[in-house]
């Protein structure tokens, strides 16, 4: 996926939840969503994006993306526990 459209994706969910009145809950609202809904590799590259100078992250995004938690990663694409294997059969029991 582009970084560009990666980019708007975090941008329009950091816009859904800029409606909370802390912005410490708005921050984790968007570092939840990206880390229960984007895939791994989206994460790593709207991170790696954010380390070379996040261009066109508004605030709340940037600082949720500066919050999130990486997967290792396991190989090469559509393998391990982001390809639908079981926590078991990932070896994440």
């Amino acid at each position: 996926m582009s970084v560009h459209s990666l980019v708007k994706m975090a941008n329009d969910i950091g816009r859904f939840f800029a409606s909370e009145p802390k912005r410490a809950d708005a921050v984790a609202g968007i570092v939840n969503h990206m880390q229960r809904s984007w895939d791994p590799r989206m994460l790593r590259q709207i991170v790696a994006h954010l380390k070379s100078g996040g261009e066109g992250l508004e605030d709340l995004p940037r600082e949720a993306v500066g919050l999130l938690k990486l997967p290792p990663a396991d190989g090469p694409a559509g393998t391990g526990a982001a390809a639908g294997q079981t926590r078991a059969a990932a070896g994440l029991h």
